[in-house]
C-alpha cells in the first residue's frame, strides 16, 4: 500500500499542510494500485468458467496484479514479464525482467517465451491477460533486427513523438503488437484486465495492444516515419495488424480496471475532504513538458479570481520532452521547471508532478516539485531555470534544491499527476 510518508522533498517537509498534501497524493496512488484494482474487479466480474486458466503479466505493474489474481483462483501457469520483479507465491510460474524504455535482449527473450506460453493453450482454456504500462518495450517479437529497434524507439523518444504516435510504429514492426498476440492463442478464450497508462485509455496503445484490435494503418505508421523525418529503410518491414471485426476478437474480453481519470477522482474527493476547494483543469494532458508546465501556472493565476484559498486544481495526463541537451530528467521534472520562472514571487504556491508508477524517465525520482520561492533559492545556489530548462537538465537542478520526490516503484502506472496548490 502507498503510505503518504513516501511522498517527500524540501517544500512538502516545510509547508505546514505536509500532512494534507500528502494524503492526497497516497489517495491518487491508492486508488489505482494494481493489486486492488484486480480484486476490486473480479470481485464485481467473476471470471468465466474453463477447462483451464493461465495467467500472463505484462509491463510495469504485472507481478502485484498476478499476485492478486492468483489469490482469488487456481492457475494452471503463470508468465510474468515486467520491469522490476518482485516475489510472486505462484507455482509455476516465470518472471522475466525485458528492457525498458528501450527494449534490450532481455525483450526479446520475452517476446520469445510469450509466443512459446501462448502456443501451449487450447480453445477451452482461459487465458488472463495482466496488461500495463511498459509493456510495448519490455516484451519484443520485432521484424527488424533489435539493434535498428533501438535505434529508432531512441529517435523517438528524443524528438518529442508522442506516445500514441510510437506505439503505432511499435504495433507495425512487431508480431505480438497490435491483437498479434490474441492471434497467437490457439482460440483460447483470453480476458485482458488492463491499467492505462495512455491518454484516453485506446486499448490498442496500451502496451500497444497485444490483445486488442488495431484500427491504425501501415499507412498512418509511415505518415509517423516521414513527420519527424526518420530512416525510411524501416517501411518495407511494416506489418498490417489485426483490425476491429475480425474473427479472433470474438472470443476476447478488454476491460480497462484503472485509469488516470480514476486517480484524478481519487485525488479530487481527497482534497475536498482536507478542506480545499478543487476541481480537474486537464484530463488527458499532452504537449511540451516545459510549456505545459508555464500553462498550469497560468491556470493557477486564473483561478485566483474565482476561488478562495485554499484550494488544489488537478491535471492528469502524459507530456513529451523534445531533447536539446545533454542533461537528466523526465517529463514530469521538466513539466515542474518550466513552472519555475511563472511561479517566482507567488506566495504560498506549490506544483507537483509526479508519475504514478514512481520512475519518471531514466532516473529514480518520480517527479518534482516547484514553489513560489524555488527560483529565488536557485539564484541563491548560482542556478537559473532557464539554462537547466534549455539543456533538459531539471534532475539536477531539483536534486540542489531537494525538490525531487522518491517514491520509489509504485506497482501501478496510469500516466502522470500534476497538482497545483494555493494555501
Amino acid at each position: 500500500m502507498f503510505e503518504p510518508g513516501r511522498f517527500t522533498s524540501h517544500s512538502i517537509r516545510a509547508h505546514p499542510r505536509r500532512a494534507a498534501i500528502r494524503r492526497i497524493l497516497a489517495a491518487a496512488f491508492r486508488s489505482a494500485h494494481a493489486g486492488e484494482a484486480v480484486q476490486r474487479h473480479l470481485r464485481a466480474y467473476p471470471l468465466p468458467p474453463a477447462e483451464r486458466v493461465f495467467a500472463f503479466g505484462l509491463g510495469k505493474a504485472a507481478c502485484a496484479m498476478a499476485s492478486a489474481l492468483s489469490a482469488s483462483i487456481d492457475l494452471t501457469e503463470t508468465l510474468v514479464i515486467t520491469k522490476h520483479a518482485s516475489p510472486l507465491d505462484i507455482q509455476p510460474a516465470t518472471v522475466i525482467e525485458g528492457g525498458h524504455p528501450i527494449p534490450g535482449d532481455s525483450s526479446l527473450r520475452a517476446g520469445r517465451a510469450a509466443r512459446e506460453f501462448v502456443s501451449r493453450l487450447a480453445p477451452g482454456d482461459l487465458l488472463v491477460c495482466l496488461i500495463s504500462g511498459g509493456g510495448s518495450a519490455l516484451m519484443a517479437a520485432p521484424l527488424i533486427p533489435l539493434a535498428e529497434l533501438q535505434a529508432l524507439t531512441a529517435s523517438l523518444l528524443a524528438c518529442g513523438a508522442r506516445i500514441d504516435e510510437i506505439n503505432t510504429l511499435r504495433r507495425h514492426l512487431d508480431s505480438l503488437k497490435g491483437g498479434g498476440l490474441a492471434q497467437a492463442a490457439n482460440d483460447a478464450q483470453i480476458l485482458s484486465l488492463i491499467l492505462s497508462d495512455v491518454v484516453g485509455d485506446p486499448l490498442e496503445a496500451i502496451a500497444s495492444g497485444p490483445t486488442a484490435p488495431d484500427p491504425s494503418t501501415r499507412e498512418e505508421a509511415i505518415s509517423v516515419i516521414e513527420k519527424y523525418s526518420l530512416d525510411t529503410g524501416f517501411i518495407p518491414f511494416f506489418r498490417e495488424t489485426a483490425k476491429p471485426g475480425d474473427p479472433v476478437f470474438g472470443r476476447v474480453e478488454n476491460r480497462v480496471i484503472a485509469s488516470n481519470d480514476i486517480a484524478l477522482r481519487a485525488a479530487l474527493e481527497q482534497a475536498r475532504q482536507e478542506g480545499f476547494q478543487a476541481e480537474v483543469i486537464r484530463s488527458g494532458m499532452q504537449g511540451e513538458a516545459g510549456e505545459v508546465g508555464r500553462e498550469l501556472v497560468e491556470a493557477l493565476k486564473t483561478a485566483e479570481s474565482r476561488l478562495e484559498r485554499p484550494f488544489c486544481l488537478l491535471a492528469g495526463g502524459e507530456t513529451t520532452v523534445t531533447l536539446r541537451g545533454d542533461g537528466r530528467g523526465g517529463r514530469n521534472q521538466e513539466l515542474a521547471l518550466g513552472a519555475v520562472e511563472s511561479l517566482r514571487g507567488m506566495e504560498d504556491v506549490m506544483l507537483i508532478s509526479l508519475a504514478t508508477d514512481g520512475e519518471d524517465g531514466p532516473t529514480d525520482a518520480a517527479g518534482a516539485v516547484a514553489a513560489g520561492d524555488s527560483a529565488r533559492r536557485a539564484e541563491s545556489l548560482g542556478m537559473a531555470a532557464p539554462d537547466y530548462l534549455s539543456r533538459n537538465d531539471a534532475y539536477a537542478f531539483f536534486a540542489r534544491l531537494d525538490d525531487l520526490v522518491k517514491t520509489g516503484p509504485s506497482s501501478t502506472n496510469v500516466n502522470d499527476l500534476v497538482l497545483l496548490f494555493a494555501f
